[in-house]
């Protein structure tokens, strides 16, 4: 009787995987469908952006006259960028430069500037200025 028994349970046990081998294909083949079909569109979305790049490349953007304007730093200021009339991005640039030359820049919080004695008229008697207070404080000495 116990043979039976286990001959039974090999049987169930064959019928089992076989069925699961089954399921397994059709899920496999269903998956390959969608991700055809999702696979497709991913390749038109990609086309179509690249067509909009390439109109967006044809149409360059005026710079903003504002920025592009000349402006004369005071004398306090002019011992970091120079004399002469800038634009204010090119200033901004001469006082990046500067702080990045005399390693003014703190170490743990990048964020701020340590003045040496030319930044410190600029930034009215202050040690240490946060990057945007910086820009409020260079903007006083400009005319």
């Amino acid at each position: 009787m116990a043979a039976k028994k286990k001959k039974k349970a090999k049987k169930k046990a064959a019928k089992r995987t076989a069925k699961r081998t089954v399921k397994r294909k059709t899920t496999k083949k269903k998956a390959t469908k969608k991700r055809s079909k999702v696979a497709k569109r991913a390749v038109k979305k990609k086309t179509k952006k690249k067509a909009t790049k390439k109109k967006a490349a044809k149409k360059k953007r005026k710079p903003n006259a504002a920025f592009m304007k000349p402006v004369k730093p005071d004398a306090k200021l002019a011992e970091v960028v120079g004399a002469k009339p800038l634009p204010r991005t090119e200033l901004t640039k001469k006082l990046w430069k500067y702080i990045k030359k005399h390693k003014l820049q703190d170490k743990k919080n990048r964020r701020n500037i340590n003045a040496d004695a030319k930044l410190r008229a600029v930034f009215n008697g202050k040690k240490q200025v946060s990057m945007f207070e910086m820009t409020k404080l260079v903007s006083r000495h400009v005319k």
